[in-house]
């Protein structure tokens, strides 16, 4: 028997409940920190209400990330279609990880920032977070400079993401999709 499709036979089909849960959750709430950044930059008005979302929801990615992150390395993920081609395989664990990167980085970026601008890290009414870099003008522009940058790189890897996706439920109607999106089994192809 070939190995690699015993191992696949045995594969779990789905992402567990928790990886499905956090996926979900965390796309809804990165999604919205894109949005609140952007608009960050361009309303005055409304600035100092979503510089005050903007920080606790950054910080409840991270923390959610560091537990999707080990949930990741502890369970069994289901297996990529055989038929994809090497550089398919590659492009898609490649995305994840630099998705993984990017969850960690952007909030701890974010909170040096912060720290180097040697303002208080409120995250609610009498709960703050401590600096995590010295207060320094260069600190503060280099987290500043990356965390906009990173910004645009992780809105481009969440459109890739989406369009991968996508194109696995609608146009290929494999189980990629269906091993996020729900539990149970994936879908049959016509």
């Amino acid at each position: 028997m070939n190995t690699n499709k015993g191992m696949r036979e045995h594969a779990p089909q789905h992402f567990n409940t928790l990886a499905r849960s956090l996926h979900w959750l965390m796309a809804a709430m990165i999604l919205a920190m894109l949005f609140i950044g952007a608009a960050m930059m361009t309303s005055l008005h409304h600035r100092i209400w979503l510089i005050d979302l903007h920080r606790p929801l950054g910080i409840a990615i991270l923390l959610l990330a560091v537990i999707r992150l080990v949930n990741r390395v502890f369970s069994r993920t289901p297996p990529l279609p055989a038929d994809l081609t090497v550089w398919q395989v590659f492009a898609a664990k490649a995305s994840h990880w630099v998705l993984y990167a990017l969850m960690l980085t952007m909030p701890l970026l974010g909170w040096a920032q912060l720290s180097a601008a040697g303002v208080p890290i409120v995250m609610f009414e009498g709960f703050n977070l401590p600096p995590i870099v010295p207060a320094s003008p260069a600190v503060y522009a280099w987290c500043h400079d990356a965390h906009s940058l990173l910004a645009w790189v992780l809105f481009a890897v969440v459109l890739v993401h989406l369009s991968a996706a996508l194109v696995h439920a609608w146009i290929y109607r494999d189980a990629v999709f269906a091993s996020m999106a729900k539990g149970g089994k994936p879908p049959q192809k016509p």
